[in-house]
């Protein structure tokens, strides 16, 4: 159930131990020589096209309305930080997740990811550090390759995360993410459905062939913004126009975009296993 789930924000819930600033730079350090070792050396000439089929992942039947979870032993609000101690550990809890009201900071953020606008205040995990990076070349701005790995403290952390176990702990958490989703304003709706419904959106996120290429919006030279690299957007108007979900996937570059899938494949596993759905 993570994010920004993101998953994106619910997909970022599934995450592992980051054990101090040596630690972290161990993982970076691995992680830049796995991008190296699994990303061709492509050259910045020209932006190539993005293809959506470019993703192997095992097929998986779309979402349907199954039924909601109905959990024998419901988690009461505050057992939240326990339980994701418990799953996490109490370091990444403390570094990586936001826990005040976090049932509502989950339901709003999977309720955001197929928007155009997902605010990170609302987030339940903790934004990315560092900042957004470009490579110039003839004239135009890449996303620089190794922008992605601002992303591995929190891909380390959803491909160690046990996914039946984080499957019964959003069956526990279930209540209270229903009850968020209703005030959120779905009275009728069910949020088990809905996040089928945005894993299958992000599921459906295009996979870029070579570097994507970015734009900073025009504005007025006399006004300096004073974090000019948030404002990036896609040169191609069609990724522009993606949902917030799919232009986070975009941005964390290929083979992040490929290992999140995997992991939201076997999420949706788990959650339709936990339902008894066959689906």
């Amino acid at each position: 159930m993570l994010t920004p789930l993101k998953v994106a924000a619910l997909a970022a819930l599934t995450a592992g131990v980051l054990a101090g600033a040596w630690y972290v730079r161990q993982q970076r350090d691995e992680a830049r020589a796995r991008l190296a070792s699994e990303l061709p050396s492509a050259g910045l000439a020209a932006s190539a096209p993005v293809s959506a089929a470019s993703v192997a992942l095992p097929p998986i039947a779309p979402a349907a309305s199954v039924p909601e979870p109905a959990p024998a032993d419901p988690l009461p609000p505050a057992g939240v930080g326990d339980a994701l101690i418990e799953l996490l550990g109490r370091k990444v809890v403390a570094s990586q997740l936001r826990v005040d009201d976090f049932a509502h900071r989950v339901v709003a953020t999977v309720d955001n990811m197929d928007r155009q606008q997902a605010s990170s205040r609302l987030w339940p995990v903790n934004p990315t550090p560092d900042r957004f990076t470009v490579r110039q070349q003839g004239g135009h701005s890449y996303i620089d390759p190794d922008n992605g790995l601002r992303y591995a403290p929190l891909l380390l952390l959803v491909e160690t995360v046990d996914m039946a176990q984080l499957a019964d702990l959003y069956r526990r958490m279930y209540p209270m993410l229903q009850a968020a989703y209703v005030e959120l304003g779905y009275p009728k709706g069910r949020f088990n459905d809905r996040l089928l419904a945005v894993v299958d959106h992000l599921l459906d996120a295009p996979v870029p062939d070579g570097p994507l290429e970015v734009k900073l919006p025009a504005f007025d030279p006399s006004v300096q913004p004073p974090r000019p690299w948030v404002l990036y957007q896609f040169a191609d108007p069609a990724l522009e126009s993606l949902s917030a979900g799919q232009k986070w996937l975009l941005r964390l570059g290929p083979v992040n975009e490929r290992r999140i899938k995997t992991r939201l494949v076997q999420l949706k596993r788990e959650l339709l296993a936990e339902s008894g759905s066959t689906h």
